[in-house]
């Protein structure tokens, strides 16, 4: 990412703008869900808001320069206050999975209705944000915490294997980042990548329908 900052500004800017925002979309969507379903805690600590100061994280954000992947700080959700918190932490977990494939529909969607020319920083954008958005929803679908999967898969499981689950928590970090170097999860998320494709075609399928 670096080399691209000064080798290719502009690209460069055209790829950190959505892939900035998507990750904060994913956590903006969390503290929203989280606030319908009754929790208040994302929006008193003023985090359901799109200003990036209110979401970045250092080191995420480092990471995104140097290695093209970062994050954002999680949104505070206490799970005590949500209705029916069972299927409401299932609603707030996913959320952030779902907002990004929202994106990349949509902006897979206005790629083919006004269909740019090749190349042209629209059509590169737009292709930005898909791609990021549906990476960002694949990887957050690992079950491996602190990652959204792992949070869908802990409200299915019984109680001891949720308590096996979150003691790897502390260690989720670093063993997330040693697979995605050694491309362990590669297939992984390939695997999910091509579930969500699929459920943007059936979409796009569903709107051709419609009009």
């Amino acid at each position: 990412m670096f080399n691209l900052l000064f080798n290719d500004p502009f690209t460069f800017i055209l790829l950190v703008i959505p892939l900035l925002y998507s990750i904060i979309i994913h956590e903006l969507a969390h503290g929203w869900v989280a606030y319908i379903m009754g929790d208040a805690t994302a929006k008193n600590m003023g985090r359901l808001t799109l200003n990036p100061l209110s979401h970045l994280d250092p080191i995420g954000t480092l990471a995104l320069f140097i290695a093209g992947f970062g994050w954002a700080k999680p949104v505070p959700v206490n799970t005590y206050a949500l209705r029916n918190s069972r299927f409401g932490f299932i609603f707030v977990a996913a959320a952030g999975i779902i907002a990004n494939m929202i994106f990349a529909f949509l902006a897979l969607l206005v790629l083919r209705l006004l269909s740019p020319a090749v190349g042209t920083p629209a059509a590169t954008f737009l292709y930005f944000l898909a791609h990021i958005n549906i990476i960002l929803a694949a990887f957050n679908l690992i079950p491996i915490p602190p990652l959204d999967g792992s949070r869908i898969l802990t409200a299915f499981l019984p109680p001891h294997m949720q308590y096996q689950l979150r003691r790897i928590e502390p260690y989720g970090f670093i063993i997330i980042v040693v697979l995605l170097f050694t491309k362990v999860l590669n297939p992984v998320i390939d695997l999910f990548r091509n579930v969500i494709l699929s459920l943007i075609n059936l979409l796009f399928g569903l709107v051709k329908f419609i009009f």
